[in-house]
């Protein structure tokens, strides 16, 4: 079993709904939500000992707005590190995963990365030799491969990383 010491999320609609009509920091919304079973994958991660940390290509809130963001739904104390354009100066890709990779002094094999944007969140941190899974919720379609697999609902996702 696949069982990664440092998990990376995609924030908005892996960690926290997004409104891409919206263009003011998240953390300045009126109300914010947690995508469903996010609290709870979190929770058992981060007992098992898992580094978890948020790599997103929001490039309207800076890491102090997404940390603020977080905290209305009490979940940045799950997340050591928040990696986002305004922080990086990378666009999410392979350049923004070999980034983080090499800040964390982390191998790409003992890495996951988990997203809802099949290009962003799985190929491209394929690329970098990241191991993906596809947080797909709106549709049945799975997609698998030697490097990555679709879960439909966040609370497969501890099982699949060989939480406790």
């Amino acid at each position: 079993m696949f069982r990664p010491s440092v998990i990376l999320f995609d924030w908005g609609d892996t960690v926290m709904y997004d409104d891409p009509a919206v263009t003011t920091p998240m953390v300045e919304w009126e109300t914010v939500y947690t995508v469903e079973g996010i609290a709870e994958a979190l929770e058992r991660l981060h007992a098992d000992g898992r580094t978890c940390v948020l790599a997103t290509s929001a490039a309207i809130s800076d890491e102090a707005q997404i940390r603020g963001a977080l905290a209305r739904v009490e979940l940045d104390r799950f997340f050591a590190r928040i990696y986002c354009f305004k922080n990086t100066r990378l666009p999410k890709g392979v350049d923004f995963y070999r980034h983080i990779l090499a800040d964390l002094g982390v191998a790409p094999e003992t890495a996951a990365m988990v997203g809802d944007t099949f290009e962003k969140d799985v190929l491209a941190a394929n690329a970098a030799g990241i191991f993906a899974v596809w947080f797909n919720p709106r549709s049945d379609e799975v997609r698998n491969g030697a490097r990555y697999v679709t879960i439909h609902s966040l609370g497969e996702l501890p099982g699949l990383l060989g939480a406790a």
